[in-house]
């Protein structure tokens, strides 16, 4: 829009120049291609059971909100167990705080949401800031469960969570890996301090080896020279065997517990399994050696969504306090771990994968019309891989 201004050769000028600061200003500004309003999508408009679910074409396509952001076509997707609990409500309470740190929308305004955080894709659209990655990009991504999810067409992320896709893996592998991977890096790595240079030799337990975590950190582990011990079920031993676990506890023989005081003590512990694992596992550290229990499975989500947020985050606070002094004091240390978004740590999964260290593990393959069918699937549990989401017509 032109301003009037007088008329004559300053006039002109002045016209001129406010009409070409407009084009350029408008064109910086352009977060969205605005050819797209809407997206197929499934969706949950309230928490609940499976019923839930519900297919639409006119979910609102996303936007770049943020310099910093990335519009993602997505290929694939893979379902984990947290997009089972959180259709079922688990972590209402804490996510919100997190989407909405200063209550200024109201209650429900997460719905429609869009679940999945696993994706393999392309690069649509990039934000002003963002160098790394160009439009044609093959990337993957976990998106934090604070954001939309990938059971979509497309999806926004932020770069620092984006990472280019291996070479050596189709979509549908690829998008298998990036939330177990960060949920087991940050485990292992973050919070638990092992990498590729303090690994070798040591003895590592993963209790509840035949899960997604536990499949990726038998992978990890070995490709860094740890001697690896996993829990599992007979049926799945000669699976986890193939991935290169040196030993392997069957937990439907006799008692976990018992079978492990038959072996010599470990430097590391990962649990997947939580409830009263924890009373005994922490006796099958070395003490006074810096071995270390990391546990994925915690009370915080379930704290604040049966305290709220300030209550919930203090008494979480102090129980994981408690729990370190104690142990602490026999020589053991104790931590909790949770799912953390990185771009930086999926770089370094993938040139694993590049370098064929590391492999996706696929179950079953479901298309994006059948996406109620795989959360039943998921819900049986005892999965030997992961279920993908395939989206046709890419």
């Amino acid at each position: 829009m032109l301003f009037p201004v007088s008329s004559g050769l300053l006039g002109k000028t002045v016209g001129i120049g406010v009409h070409l600061f407009a084009k350029g200003f408008s064109r910086h500004i352009t977060t969205s291609s605005c050819k797209q309003t809407v997206m197929p999508a499934w969706v949950i408009d309230k928490y609940g059971n499976n019923s839930m679910l519900r297919f639409t074409k006119d979910s609102l396509f996303p936007i770049i909100h943020y310099p910093n952001e990335v519009i993602i076509k997505v290929h694939a997707c893979s379902l984990n167990p947290i997009d089972v609990t959180m259709r079922n409500g688990y972590g209402a309470i804490a996510l919100r705080m997190k989407r909405d740190p200063l209550h200024l929308k109201a209650a429900g305004s997460e719905f429609p949401m869009i679940l999945g955080r696993d994706v393999s894709g392309v690069i649509m659209e990039t934000g002003l800031d963002v160098s790394y990655f160009k439009p044609g990009d093959e990337v993957w991504a976990a998106v934090p469960p604070w954001k939309q999810g990938t059971l979509a067409e497309f999806v926004v992320a932020s770069a620092n969570e984006v990472a280019h896709k291996p070479k050596e893996l189709s979509h549908n592998q690829a998008a298998t890996l990036p939330y177990v991977a960060l949920t087991t890096w940050s485990a292992l790595v973050t919070t638990g301090g092992l990498s590729k240079d303090n690994c070798s030799g040591k003895r590592v337990l993963i209790l509840g080896g035949s899960g997604g975590v536990g499949t990726f950190a038998t992978q990890l582990l070995k490709a860094w020279g740890a001697h690896v011990t996993a829990t599992c079920s007979a049926d799945a031993c000669s699976f986890l065997r193939d991935l290169g676990a040196d030993h392997l506890v069957d937990y439907q023989a006799r008692s976990v517990e018992g079978q492990l005081k038959d072996l010599q003590p470990f430097d590391f512990i990962l649990d997947n399994v939580g409830g009263h694992t924890e009373d005994w596992a922490l006796s099958r550290l070395k003490p006074w050696s810096g071995a270390t229990y990391v546990t994925l499975v915690t009370p915080f989500m379930f704290n604040v969504d049966r305290l709220g947020v300030a209550d919930g985050v203090l008494r979480s606070g102090a129980t994981i306090g408690s729990k370190v002094l104690k142990h602490l004091s026999k020589g053991v240390h104790y931590r909790w771990a949770l799912f953390t978004p990185s771009g930086p740590s999926l770089d370094e999964v993938t040139k694993l994968v590049d370098a064929r260290k590391i492999r996706p593990v696929v179950e079953k393959i479901f298309p994006f019309s059948e996406v109620p069918q795989a959360f039943l699937k998921m819900e049986r549990g005892h999965a030997r891989g992961k279920t993908v989401i395939e989206r046709t017509g890419k």
